[in-house]
């Protein structure tokens, strides 16, 4: 799993869900990012690689002040990360959305491999998986629209189809249910997870406070990720979904408190911006015309 392994660029992804998309904190200094991220035994280097990569894909912006080199979520990112909250912190996160099945194929030219791995990185996060020559397929009724909506002007018109649709009698989903996602893998995926949170030691660990709970938030959305969420007849009684919950919303409360004080305490000092680059703008990452903030879930 992705515990004990997690990459530079999930952990930068946590921290800014968690303590900036929603919050009035002003840009983030990339000593603060390097300092939380060397608590999870990632060097500088990598650190400053990864920042300067999210720049270029228009997650965030970067300014300064000074010596100091500044980083702040573009309009996109925000929406991304938004996107992203509503399950995050939702109370069922592993609960199909409605009934039935979304299908979609798409078609992109080749020489948008940028565009294409953006659109499978969200049907991914959307519980895509796909089944066959190009049809993906997710367990209930997925808010597409809303989902691309930070990709809509990069999207050729008629480029996604979608449908919902229905299990029909003599044509049993399961084998293409078991094609798609291997389940024991996503049980795994829960049990790693819970094995590694479920230690109270887990949060009183020598990396801080702020560290830990970048670190637990990027473990929960790699867990996120890997669990499409099928519906429960898919499942064994003891699947551990909803131990995983439990564990991620102790573990959380436990760490809250101080890493909140830690963060104000890191942020205090808040310089004045001189823009170098306007990467929201870039046709890599539009700004979407709808928040996903606005909409229900």
């Amino acid at each position: 799993m992705t515990v004990g392994r997690r990459q530079p660029k999930q952990l930068v992804l946590a921290f800014f869900g968690e303590h900036v998309v929603d919050a009035d904190t002003g840009p983030i200094r990339a000593s603060v990012l390097i300092t939380v991220l060397e608590g999870a035994g990632v060097a500088a280097p990598a650190t400053r690689a990864t920042l300067d990569r999210l720049v270029r894909s228009g997650i965030l912006a970067r300014g300064r002040s000074g010596r100091e080199t500044l980083f702040s979520l573009t309009e996109h990112g925000a929406a991304v990360l938004r996107e992203a909250t509503y399950r995050v912190r939702g109370p069922r996160p592993f609960d199909p959305q409605g009934s039935g099945w979304t299908l979609v194929t798409f078609s992109i030219p080749e020489g948008q491999r940028t565009l294409r791995h953006r659109l499978r990185s969200t049907l991914t996060w959307e519980g895509f998986a796909p089944i066959r020559d190009g049809l993906w397929l997710a367990p209930g009724e997925v808010d597409l629209a809303g989902s691309l909506e930070p990709l809509r002007q990069d999207l050729a018109p008629h480029a996604v189809v979608a449908f919902h649709a229905r299990e029909l009698a003599g044509f049993p989903i399961g084998e293409s249910v078991r094609a798609a996602w291997d389940i024991e893998a996503i049980r795994r995926e829960h049990l790693a997870f819970i094995d590694r949170w479920a230690d109270p030691a887990a949060t009183t660990a020598a990396a801080g406070a702020l560290t830990l709970r970048t670190m637990l938030v990027a473990d929960w959305l790699a867990l996120l990720r890997a669990d499409p969420r099928l519906p429960a007849e898919f499942m064994d009684a003891q699947w551990p979904a909803a131990r995983s919950v439990q564990t991620y919303r102790r573990a959380h409360r436990a760490l809250t408190e101080a890493s909140t004080a830690e963060f104000a305490a890191l942020v205090t000092h808040r310089p004045t911006v001189s823009r170098r680059t306007a990467p929201a703008a870039a046709s890599s990452a539009p700004s979407p015309t709808r928040s996903a903030a606005t909409r229900p879930r």
